[in-house]
């Protein structure tokens, strides 16, 4: 992967620390934050994510990519910490975008890597997970640098099936600040369900937003 300048057992900073703001918002009420470039592994796929095949193997394509990423970098001397799963979902028609219509769901799961992981880096984690991850699966991660921009968020406290009264508030919360949603609907899941009980998982729900003037 190259030599990187830095020094031995160097660490790269906790983006979840820095960037508390986008990672930590309040469960109380919504805010506007202003969301910088960020680098992610990502994986598309449609459907329902609790019954959609496509789902599983993104999962296991980005955590394991994600480590090997890690592991190797930490051997150069690169340490961090590995970032929550995040997800974006949306319809082909954001006005039909429903939680209660999964099937149609389109969605991107990612995991946010530190900016020094180069394309490079991603193509020798390729050949490193060979074992783990048949070729056609591997291909599908891609690293991207994703800019949201203007959005509105809030921390959701409780099950993911319990969502609607939350992100419902975050909606009529970017209308009354005179905005309108600009994007796709993007979640953060700060826990792993397999290891926490449903009343306590949390999840930053997020929207970007424009002006209400400047969409038609």
């Amino acid at each position: 992967m190259g030599t990187r300048p830095v020094t031995k057992n160097s660490v790269t900073s906790d983006m979840k620390k820095t960037s508390k703001y986008l990672y930590a918002p309040s469960a109380k009420a919504s805010a506007i934050v202003d969301v910088p470039p960020m680098t992610f592994l990502m994986f598309d796929g449609t459907g329902d994510p609790n019954t959609a095949p496509d789902y599983v193997v993104a999962i296991e394509a980005l955590y394991t990519l994600t480590y090997t990423l890690k592991f190797a970098l930490k051997r150069e001397g690169l340490d961090y910490p590995v970032m929550p799963l995040e997800g974006l979902w949306w319809a082909e028609d954001m006005t039909q975008f429903r939680l209660d219509a999964r099937t149609n769901w389109r969605w991107t799961m990612m995991i946010a890597q530190p900016a020094a992981v180069a394309d490079a880096d991603v193509a020798a984690a390729y050949t490193v997970a060979t074992k783990k991850l048949p070729p056609a699966t591997r291909t599908r991660v891609r690293r991207e640098v994703y800019h949201e921009g203007l959005s509105a968020q809030v921390l959701h406290l409780g099950p993911y099936a319990a969502e609607a009264p939350t992100i419902d508030a975050l909606h009529a919360f970017i209308a009354a600040q005179g905005y309108v949603r600009a994007g796709k609907h993007h979640e953060i899941y700060l826990n792993d369900p397999r290891k926490t009980a449903p009343e306590k998982l949390q999840t930053v729900i997020r929207q970007p937003i424009a002006p209400s003037a400047n969409v038609p």
